[in-house]
């Protein structure tokens, strides 16, 4: 039976290309996707959200609206280098009708809870941008942190940041949040820079949608095209676009992707190391670890399976 899951998107171009991973997986039924803030404004997010989910054919998927903006800050505003990555529209100038549906009245957070409570195991939540609504729902019920099992994009162990030498860009956001998520949250999974640059789509790839002559298809390589050509600019000796977010996925699909080490985790909130994921020395030698985290991906298996999932969906 397949496993559901919810998706925690700031839907830009790597965030689209998560959400089609888990429209392309069987073993998996999305029963909904959260909206927050970060490569785009929550509003910008969610409208691409509807919209991709109705070109792929799913309008049965409700979408949610979650906070606009970390609880220390008073707003946010999309970073130039956000737009620079992701386009104006978050999903690389890629055009897409406007959806004819529209957020849900309910809030992100309620709906995080009450799947939680009405699903447990047998539900996966995968947030891929800051941890903001995934905070609000812990701290808006007790229960939520115990039962609730999370693969989260972001963070950096082994690696430096790419918004600073220490901060990954999710996490830098609202570093709050994800240190709460990392200390009360008691089955978290981080996939972070660590692996996700490690799985790498070119043009080639991206052809191959083309040569498809889908709307689908032609969509996927428009967006993801854009995203190559700014990796060229900011990290052009990786020689492609990293798959952060559909990493994340594919590891709720099948944990094996990755190897993984347990440790507790917490996020540097202060000072020059701001932002920064690291183990928890106060909670080193706990018996009980909450947290895994990625530290070696099988890359070519990945990129094979995700070409796969996504070239069937776009057809």
């Amino acid at each position: 039976m397949a496993r559901k899951i919810i998706l925690d998107l700031d839907t830009g171009v790597d965030d689209t290309l998560a959400l089609a991973y888990a429209l392309g997986s069987e073993e998996l039924d999305l029963i909904g996707v959260t909206g927050t803030y970060g490569n785009v404004l929550v509003e910008t997010g969610v409208r691409n959200s509807l919209a991709i989910l109705e070109l792929f054919g799913r309008d049965d998927v409700p979408v949610f609206a979650g906070p606009d903006h970390a609880r220390k800050r008073d707003s946010f505003e999309v970073l130039e280098i956000s737009e620079f990555i992701h386009g104006r529209n978050g999903i690389g100038e890629a055009k897409l009708p406007e959806p004819k549906r529209h957020v849900e009245r309910k809030s992100a957070i309620d709906f995080l809870v009450e799947s939680v409570r009405k699903y447990g195991d047998d539900l996966v939540i995968v947030p891929t941008g800051p941890s903001t609504t995934i905070a609000a729902a812990i701290e808006a019920d007790e229960s939520f942190a115990e039962n609730a099992h999370i693969v989260m994009m972001g963070g950096a162990l082994t690696v430096p940041g790419n918004v600073s030498a220490w901060a990954e860009a999710n996490v830098n956001q609202d570093p709050e949040a994800t240190d709460l998520l990392f200390q009360r949250a008691k089955d978290v999974t981080m996939i972070g820079l660590d692996v996700t640059l490690q799985t790498l789509l070119t043009s080639e790839h991206t052809a191959k949608w083309h040569a498809l002559g889908t709307p689908g298809g032609d969509f996927l390589a428009t967006a993801t095209d854009y995203y190559i050509k700014a990796y060229e600019t900011t990290s052009p000796h990786l020689g492609g676009c990293g798959l952060h977010d559909p990493l994340a996925v594919a590891v709720a699909v099948d944990p094996s992707l990755v190897t993984t080490i347990d440790v507790n985790m917490k996020t540097d909130v202060e000072g020059c190391t701001r932002g920064r994921t690291i183990a928890d020395e106060e909670r080193l030698n706990d018996p009980i670890k909450t947290a895994k985290v990625a530290v070696a991906v099988d890359a070519e298996r990945f990129v094979d399976e995700f070409m796969a999932r996504l070239t069937a969906l776009a057809k």
